[in-house]
């Protein structure tokens, strides 16, 4: 469908109506008053030929295309803005500016920290929000990185996006120190024998293909929403856990786990930031990108070495 026809301050009616299910309020939302509103209501309704808002008693519902729509004109209004608040340039040491990005905890910790420290000493007037990756990450990446400056992930998990590479990393295991079934070293035995804590998202899928590829078929008693976490799952236990070196190391002596280098040759990870297309030639972007890629090389000038084998007591 062509968009010339269209007109776009019609999104902006549509995302109020169908946030707010009634029709001054989003009038008031978007500063219309309550017969204009409605006849945006009426030229909507025209157009995808469907109520969107059905009165059911004495309030409004959404329709099942109102309830499709809601997310997707979200969607589509963030991405609009983002697209008209672009900038030819971008002056780090005096703009006012946030930038969105999507991250796990491990990705968090282990460079957003390092990124957080970089920003404010070179753009004290740039603010970084660091939200949660959604778990549906790699069936809704187009509209979840729309709606966001960047998303930092391994690769292996989503394609088709601009990415810049940031900084490798290694898997580990964690076991508990109090873990007496456990050697020196872990065997590929150990893997199959003892219960595991997980991760329970899509963010180590490549490590997981790698055990299956192996024969390994973790039997899985606990999975979490957080890396952090895994250590103190498995201290005290008869459990392990898979986790990036990285993180292992910066959260070393917090809980009472040993550091093991996999039994097998682990797949090494690679971190980088991701990005929607409509970002690439936005001068705040390029600034954030180029400023993110020399963080990460600090970071992979230090490339975490093999781990060194612990007695077991």
């Amino acid at each position: 469908m062509s968009l010339s026809g269209l007109d776009l301050n019609l999104v902006l009616s549509l995302r109020a109506l169908l946030e707010e299910r009634n029709v001054t309020r989003a009038g008031q939302r978007v500063g219309l008053s309550q017969p204009a509103m409605s006849a945006a209501l009426a030229r909507l309704r025209r157009h995808f030929d469907d109520d969107l808002l059905a009165r059911v008693g004495k309030q409004y519902e959404l329709t099942a295309l109102g309830r499709a729509l809601l997310d997707r004109t979200s969607t589509a209004c963030d991405l609009l803005e983002r697209v008209f608040s672009s900038r030819a340039d971008f002056a780090p040491g005096s703009e006012e500016h946030e930038f969105t990005l999507l991250t796990s905890d491990y990705a968090l910790t282990v460079f957003g920290a390092e990124l957080a420290r970089t920003v404010h000493a070179e753009a004290p007037g740039v603010r970084l929000r660091f939200q949660r990756t959604p778990i549906d990450v790699t069936e809704d990446t187009a509209p979840l990185l729309s709606t966001a400056d960047g998303l930092l992930m391994p690769r292996g998990i989503i394609g088709g996006f601009p990415a810049v590479d940031l900084f490798t990393d290694r898997w580990a295991f964690l076991v508990a120190e109090t873990n007496d079934e456990v050697g020196d070293q872990l065997t590929m035995e150990d893997l199959a024998r003892l219960p595991w804590v997980i991760y329970q998202r899509a963010y180590d899928a490549p490590a997981a293909r790698q055990l299956s590829m192996l024969g390994v078929d973790p039997h899985v008693e606990i999975s979490v929403d957080s890396f952090q976490a895994l250590p103190f799952l498995v201290a005290g236990t008869r459990r392990i856990a898979l986790v990036q070196q990285r993180l292992a190391e910066l959260l070393r002596g917090v809980a009472a786990v040993r550091l093991m280098e996999p039994p097998y040759g682990a797949v090494p990870l690679q971190e980088a930031l991701w990005w929607h297309p409509v970002h690439t030639h936005d001068a705040a972007h390029i600034w954030l990108r180029e400023t993110a890629a020399r963080v990460g090389a600090e970071l992979a000038a230090s490339e975490p070495g093999r781990i060194a084998t612990v007695a077991s007591r």
